[in-house]
């Protein structure tokens, strides 16, 4: 893979840790600016508010700017972000930073997925993807768990600091990696927004919301049902976090080379196995033995949807991929906010702990129709003639779906 990947990954580790760390440092906030734990969970909502709102704008407003110059200013803005969240003077302002950073996230990974994917030949190019996607699922193994220790022991605002390092550090390796891209492979505003409203492409961000939200609905709650279900220590829970960590690791190896062989297969498969592992999740969840292999399989499956949907709305987008990609990260972060509403509601319906699983097996089952739905739409329809583009539009337009 090309080095210029690395950059991407280095980013998206950094912008992972930032995302998922506020769970673990929810209580040396609150007790640092004098207020409640469930107030200061509102500045995890703050940053996943901050990736729908920005993903879209910020990709519109930035669709005549060069990538490269792209992807080096929401990072600088990501960073921005942190700093003014390390020496916020209270809650209100360390809402306002987290927002401010969730705001670059979506329309990061937008940009980098359609950089990462012009980087490398045709067929390898969902490998490229899932790549710069390691660095989100690493930061789940070291990342977090390093932060909220690094929070415990030396005050939250070591932790943004820190993030801040990461992102000066992903703002260099961006500069001096990730080559230039022609003129002509830049879009405008109108191309891009022509192809978010492209049917399939909407069909590939409503699978987004319904099958992701299957992964949150459990995932949001987790901490709790090892502790309260399966009888773990408050201390374990970390190291069951950093399992399913490993486990989207996993996912994110298998599912690349798979998306690039065969693109709905492998949703089809992912969210298939991701319905059946979530109600499997609500028994396994009952003993130590199995709880901990549970977790694993549910990130490692639950993660394996991310990169095919990716390249799903970017090759239906064609010709202007980077708005539809970014959006794809507003579908994950909706998903992500439905799912840990539903999964919430279930608990205190009185279904019980791990009643978020079969919540969520009903999401992803939801997330399938929808899919095949599209599929079904696909071979349907008649096969669009090639029109006159430039080479680059010409690549792009290329689909690695399979069959």
């Amino acid at each position: 893979m090309p080095l210029a990947i690395l950059a991407l990954a280095v980013s998206a580790f950094g912008i992972g840790t930032t995302e998922f760390m506020m769970m673990g440092l929810l209580p040396d906030v609150a007790g640092d600016l004098g207020t409640s734990v469930p107030t200061a969970g509102y500045l995890v909502s703050a940053y996943a508010l901050g990736v729908v709102v920005g993903a879209p704008l910020l990709t519109a407003l930035g669709a005549r700017i060069p990538r490269r110059r792209m992807l080096l200013l929401l990072m600088a803005l990501f960073t921005a972000g942190n700093a003014f969240s390390a020496v916020a003077p209270g809650y209100g302002t360390l809402l306002a930073g987290r927002f401010l950073a969730g705001l670059p996230h979506g329309a990061f990974f937008g940009v980098g997925a359609v950089v990462a994917a012009r980087l490398v030949a045709e067929d390898r190019r969902a490998r490229a993807v899932a790549s710069m996607f390691l660095g989100l699922t690493i930061a789940n193994i070291v990342g977090v768990p390093a932060a909220t220790l690094l929070g415990q022991h030396l005050g939250w605002r070591a932790t943004f600091l820190v993030v801040t390092a990461i992102g000066l550090l992903s703002l260099a390796a961006l500069a001096l990696l990730v080559p230039q891209e022609p003129d002509e492979e830049r879009t405008g505003v109108g191309q891009e927004l022509r192809a978010l409203r492209e049917p399939q492409v909407l069909l590939g961000l409503l699978t987004a919301v319904f099958g992701f939200a299957g992964v949150f609905a459990v995932y949001s709650y987790l901490a709790s049902m090892m502790t309260e279900v399966t009888g773990y220590a408050d201390g374990t829970v970390t190291v069951l976090l950093a399992l399913f960590g490993i486990g989207m690791t996993l996912g994110a190896l298998a599912a690349g080379p798979l998306t690039d062989r065969a693109l709905r297969p492998t949703l089809y498969g992912s969210l298939a196995a991701l319905a059946v592992v979530l109600v499997g999740f609500h028994y396994a969840a009952q003993s130590k033995a199995t709880a901990p292999v549970a977790v694993l399989v549910l990130g490692a499956v639950g993660f394996m949807t991310t990169t095919p949907l990716t390249m799903l709305v970017m090759n239906k987008a064609r010709r202007a991929p980077t708005l539809a990609s970014a959006s794809n990260h507003s579908a994950f972060n909706l998903a992500n906010a439905g799912g840990a509403w539903l999964g919430g509601a279930a608990i205190s319906a009185g279904w019980g702990w791990t009643s978020p699983a079969l919540v969520g097996a009903v999401l992803a089952v939801v997330g399938l129709a929808i899919a095949v739905v599209a599929g079904g739409r696909d071979r349907a329809a008649p096969a669009a003639p090639v029109a006159a583009a430039p080479a680059a539009a010409h690549r792009e337009s290329a689909a690695v779906e399979g069959p």
